[in-house]
């Protein structure tokens, strides 16, 4: 085991910011077109992560002209360049799947205050 865990240590990304389900996210892409490449943008709610090491991965969802969108993205790819993390969420689950069902209002998240954040600390 202590072989797959070196194997692996390679390709790990060491600056990713501590987030979870509820926070927002800009994640920042490269994409090849042609001979060109680009840095496109993806900003939304994280709803879910899975998996741990260079298997791990992170679901988002946003809403864009109406239409319901969500990625999964590998959390280790060397495609994404940059994660930032926008808005602390503050959620009571670990996955945020009943976000599909629900429109408007009370699809918003509360985001985590200060004083809440000492406090757990």
């Amino acid at each position: 085991m202590d072989l797959i865990a070196t194997v692996e240590s390679k390709y790990l990304k060491d600056k990713l910011p501590d987030f979870n389900a509820g926070d927002t996210l800009k994640v920042h892409t490269k994409i090849k077109e042609g001979d060109k490449e680009r840095t496109q943008v993806f900003q939304g709610v994280v709803i879910q992560r899975r998996g741990k090491g260079v298997g791990g991965t992170f679901t988002l969802r946003k809403i864009s002209s109406g239409v319901a969108v969500e990625r999964i993205f590998p959390l280790h790819s060397p495609n994404i360049t940059r994660i930032e993390r926008i808005r602390e969420g503050k959620v009571r689950r670990a996955r945020l799947f009943y976000l599909r069902g629900v429109k408007g209002k009370s699809a918003r998240i509360e985001e985590k205050r200060k004083e809440e954040e000492e406090k757990e600390t």
